[in-house]
């Protein structure tokens, strides 16, 4: 078996992996949400995404049903159609070369705040850490061509945050690999659920911008290293 061949199977089995994470923290139900990593070959080919089939439960997947697409979308390798959120993860990749990992989520209190179309406020230590200020939301966006990709690129463009909720529709996470983004989706929902405890409780408090500067900065460049 080739090189490019061995990087495609392995990522084919670490998003199989991960997509069962995706339950166990109760992210998605039934078909809905999908992960994918991006694959850049040292041969100098081109890149290349593995991300979920379209339609296929999660307890039905396996590596070989995962699907592998070049960054126009387009399928490579894969028996299934490949998920209706494609066209967006791969516009994420061909403008944000750092990213190699897309996580889109339906979880419930984070599309909560994406049908008000409202922010998820900086009120907690853990977003501070995490996300580096506000979780952002996004543009409306129709599924199925490269507009969702496009409203998550100018978003993030302008904040720091790895996660966005789009309006009207749920979470894209992003990281340097498929597990880092699926770490910020995850704690993109547990934030949202504690933002929305404490809404219910009185007026929230906002971290002060110099406290958040320091928290994220310790987090990301310290904690843990």
């Amino acid at each position: 078996m080739d090189t490019r061949q061995q990087l495609i199977d392995t990522a084919r089995e670490l998003l199989v992996g991960l997509h069962q994470e995706l339950i166990r923290y109760n992210l998605v139900v039934w078909t809905s949400g999908n992960i994918s990593q991006r694959i850049k070959f040292d041969d100098g080919s081109a890149d290349v995404l593995i991300i979920k089939p379209s339609g296929i439960r999660y307890e039905d997947l396996t590596p070989e049903s995962m699907v592998v697409c070049d960054l126009d979308g387009k399928l490579v390798q894969g028996n299934f159609p490949a998920s209706s959120d494609t066209a967006a993860h791969a516009y994420v990749y061909k403008n944000m070369p750092h990213i190699n990992g897309v996580v889109h989520t339906h979880s419930n209190y984070a599309c909560a705040f994406a049908a008000v179309g409202k922010e998820i406020p900086c009120i907690l230590t853990a977003i501070a850490d995490e996300f580096g200020g506000p979780i952002p939301i996004g543009p409306f966006a129709i599924i199925g061509d490269d507009s969702i990709g496009r409203g998550i690129v100018a978003t993030l463009a302008k904040h720091r945050s790895p996660a966005v909720l789009m309006q009207n529709h749920g979470v894209f996470a992003i990281g340097a690999d498929a597990t880092a983004a699926v770490k910020s989706a995850v704690m993109c929902e547990d934030n949202a659920k504690s933002a929305w405890l404490a809404a219910q409780l009185g007026t929230t408090i906002p971290i002060p911008e110099a406290a958040v500067e320091s928290l994220f900065n310790r987090y990301q460049n310290n904690y843990g290293k």
